[in-house]
């Protein structure tokens, strides 16, 4: 098989070169069928086998590369799926093996593994302690939300499974955090979706990430909508409920949306602050204080979060996996070259540049900044496309926390001082 010439970062580029890419070793393939799933249908849109795998050579190459186009003192691999625990301990073996063959000198190699953690048993557990993978566990919340939409390919609810797999992390003294997708149904109970995740599960830290897909997100790639179809912000097209709407039955309401996090910081701000980490929450926070966000959502520019099939096919972003934006394949384009490419550049700046003036005049943009393209399809009320679906539960939350942020930055710039 063809491969890619060899790639050398620039002498003058010292400390400058780093990128992130969701690695997706099993294609779309899992073993549950969630409702919501926004992967899933990827295994049609992309023509892959049923059962997709990455097989040594582009595990290998992938490997080489990636760490070959990055010379920062860290280096994060992030798998992902479908489900990657189906690949089973002898892949994440050789995983480990061919990291160490290839790490630099003065690089320290990380993992996560985003999983559903209904395959994790005791021999899975081992492994993880032993090889310091971080953990993400998806959790919606208490069974009746989590299991609304979580559910195994026979229709069963999957949330004892995953409790199970909890109390076996916690028993190995594994480190994990949980990631809640907020969805039409648990948008609606905040509180007793962030008490459960804070008091029963537990973890490193809580990531919400908001359920939002168009009604033809499987064939239709973002930015690739009829502008003259989207429906402008506030109207009942541009919500759930509509028969007509722009989104998915599933798909979280921006109000709710809103007023979701709204409920969870004030309950945080009160009682967890500094003791639950929630991911949301600490970017705020963060670029409050003008430090740069935690999340590439939030950030002012995108493109250094890319995504890998099983067959070597690299892409602008994880959401943004159809054929649009397919950048290349490493087996004939070296990792580093499609990831400081011209390309990959215009795809992250496109996210500041792109924005309506809506947004550009708005008082929380330094903390926003848009949120992610991908959610960007609904009108202004001045009528021009481009706006976030997502944008007036954005700006009741940050008009409601805008108080207490003051008074975290107040707190950490007088302990700062003190010390």
């Amino acid at each position: 098989m063809h491969e890619p010439p060899a790639f050398h970062l620039p002498q003058t580029a010292v400390g400058s070169h780093c990128f992130h890419a969701m690695v997706k070793p099993v294609g779309a393939a899992c073993n549950l069928n969630c409702h919501y799933c926004y992967y899933l249908h990827k295994a049609d849109l992309l023509h892959q086998p049923r059962l997709p795998r990455m097989d040594d050579h582009t595990l290998e190459q992938h490997i080489r590369q990636y760490i070959e186009a990055q010379n920062g003192e860290e280096v994060i691999f992030s798998w992902q799926g479908g489900e990657p625990t189906l690949l089973g301990l002898d892949f994440f073996r050789r995983v480990v093996q061919l990291q160490d063959q290839y790490r630099k000198p003065f690089q320290r190699i990380e993992n996560d593994l985003q999983t559903n953690g209904t395959l994790l048993d005791e021999q899975w557990a081992a492994f993880l302690k032993e090889h310091r993978f971080m953990v993400g566990l998806s959790v919606d919340g208490p069974a009746e939300l989590h299991d609304h939409y979580r559910r195994s390919r026979g229709g069963q609810g999957t949330h004892e499974r995953v409790m199970a797999a909890v109390r076996l992390l916690k028993a190995h003294e594994i480190t994990f955090s949980t990631l809640c997708v907020v969805n039409r149904e648990n948008a609606r109970r905040p509180r007793a979706v962030y008490r459960f995740l804070s008091r029963e599960v537990g973890g490193r830290m809580i990531q919400f990430i908001p359920c939002i897909e168009p009604r033809d997100f499987r064939d239709t790639a973002p930015a690739d909508w009829d502008p003259t179809d989207l429906p402008t912000v506030g109207t009942r097209r541009a919500t759930p409920e509509a028969a007509d709407s722009i989104v998915t039955e599933w798909s979280v309401d921006p109000i709710d949306w809103g007023n979701f996090l709204c409920d969870i910081w004030d309950i945080w701000f009160k009682a967890d602050y500094g003791r639950v980490f929630v991911d949301l929450f600490e970017t705020a926070v963060a670029q409050r204080l003008g430090l740069p966000a935690q999340k590439c959502t939030t950030a002012e520019f995108c493109g250094k979060a890319m995504a890998i099939e099983h067959n070597g096919d690299a892409y602008c972003c994880d959401h943004f996996v159809y054929p649009e934006f397919r950048m290349g394949n490493i087996h004939t384009t070296h990792w580093g070259d499609m990831a400081y490419s011209e390309r990959q550049q215009h795809f992250g700046y496109a996210k500041r540049e792109t924005l309506p003036r809506y947004c550009r005049e708005c008082p929380h943009l330094t903390l926003c900044w848009g949120e992610c393209p991908k959610n960007r399809f609904v009108r202004t009320p001045q009528g021009e496309a481009g706006l976030n679906y997502l944008c007036p539960g954005l700006k009741r939350f940050y008009g409601h926390i805008r108080r207490d942020l003051d008074e975290i930055v107040r707190r950490i710039r007088s302990d700062a001082f003190t010390c």
